[in-house]
């Protein structure tokens, strides 16, 4: 069941959140992390609970890799039980436990972060995902 709300509208503009995610990922089983979001993770997310996902990227920093994300969504409440349902999902929990015995431990540190525009955004008021 995906869990899908229209965005809020306050006095014209959008109200909307964005999350950042960051996962430090292993160089010897990257190209494995990449196909479980690609194929799984963000099918699951997308399909079943209504996330909103903007863009991806993989990063350095310092000596780590990094694989990054962002989120879009109307509030923190749709976010909170967005995450909470997928969490609990036993497709992706049955997935994360095979593929992590295939090629062993797949993310380390996870860095979450919602992301507060500036006034003064180029973006403030608009959904990131408009001209898709």
């Amino acid at each position: 069941m995906a869990i899908v709300r229209p965005y809020l509208r306050i006095e014209g503009e959008m109200a909307m959140i964005e999350q950042l995610r960051i996962y430090e990922i292993f160089e010897n089983n990257k190209a494995a992390f990449h196909a479980r979001f690609r194929d799984h993770a963000a099918r699951i997310m997308r399909t079943k609970y209504g996330f909103q996902i903007v863009a991806m990227w993989e990063t350095r920093f310092g000596e780590r890799t990094e694989f990054a994300y962002l989120l879009e969504w109307p509030d923190e409440a749709t976010k909170t039980a967005a995450w909470s349902a997928f969490m609990a999902d036993a497709e992706w929990s049955q997935i994360k436990r095979v593929t992590h015995a295939e090629h062993g431990l797949m993310v380390g540190q996870i860095e979450d972060r919602l992301l507060a525009q500036a006034d003064y955004s180029p973006a403030k008021g608009r959904s990131l995902l408009q001209n898709r």
